[in-house]
């Protein structure tokens, strides 16, 4: 199939991407304006692993000249994990297997989460074939991706968080899987490139997740770029000052970071 050019600027909703359990996973594009082939940018929101959906997409970069996928995925109670990186791996390999339905290239995939979403995006672009987690269609692609923007995220859950979140945790992961789901956990030297983007004043996530997973790539000698934006909570909201950098700032060094995006290696 064939990419129909009328789709060019437009937004396209309710794409089923996987269907699990008889349960249809929908992710919305949203098209350049200009002729593909493009890069691909998916999004994965956050809400603690139970709430939110795809509408919540801060940013659209598809201006910039990148298709940008928002996905939903099974959220806690109804599914516990690893239902969660289940589904998004599975969105990875669709968007690979219908290349030329959606005039994207399949070299050319980043992943960007915000707090649940950014842990989502963080272990789905370290995580290999052998966590068992590529389950479902399209098992003939790889979920192999070529960028990681992962915000405020949770990235070693073995680690002391406010008791609210601990109590999250074991509901989601239970206590058996919190070492296996943390991306740090899962750090190899062949990772595809991180930005990791954490504000300093965050208090449900730690500032010290947004190190420890950048330390833990740095020592394997996989490419990191770490920004603590001063002053700037959970949502990179003010807390106690201006954030620093801006959001306009962070979105262009998103760009800037996307524009380096290189071809990886055949799927794993």
């Amino acid at each position: 199939m064939t990419f129909d050019t009328a789709k060019l600027g437009t937004v396209e909703r309710d794409v089923t991407y996987c269907t699990i359990d008889d349960q249809a996973l929908k992710l919305d594009l949203y098209y350049p304006p200009t002729e593909g082939p493009w890069p691909v940018l998916i999004f994965v929101h956050g809400g603690a692993w139970s709430a939110g959906d795809k509408s919540a997409l801060p940013v659209n970069p598809a201006e910039a000249g990148y298709l940008v996928a928002s996905l939903d995925y099974r959220l806690y109670p109804a599914h516990r994990f690893p239902a969660m990186i289940e589904d998004v791996k599975c969105a990875i390999r669709y968007l690979r297997a219908h290349a030329s339905a959606y005039a994207l290239d399949p070299e050319r995939i980043a992943l960007v989460g915000h707090s649940a979403g950014g842990h989502l995006v963080a272990l789905a672009g370290l995580a290999d074939e052998s966590t068992g987690w590529d389950v479902g269609p399209y098992l003939d692609q790889s979920s192999r991706v070529q960028a990681v923007i992962p915000m405020a995220a949770p990235t070693d859950l073995t680690r002391p968080y406010p008791a609210e979140i601990e109590e999250l945790l074991d509901g989601v992961f239970g206590p058996e899987q919190r070492a296996c789901a943390g991306p740090v956990n899962h750090v190899r030297p062949d990772a595809p490139p991180f930005m990791i983007i954490q504000g300093e004043e965050d208090t449900l996530v730690p500032v010290e997740q947004a190190h420890l997973l950048h330390e833990a790539l740095m020592n394997v000698g996989a490419p990191s770029e770490l920004i603590v934006m001063e002053h700037a909570g959970h949502g990179f909201e003010p807390v106690g000052g201006t954030p620093t950098p801006s959001m306009d700032q962070i979105l262009a060094m998103m760009l800037t970071f996307l524009s380096k995006m290189s071809v990886s290696p055949p799927a794993r």
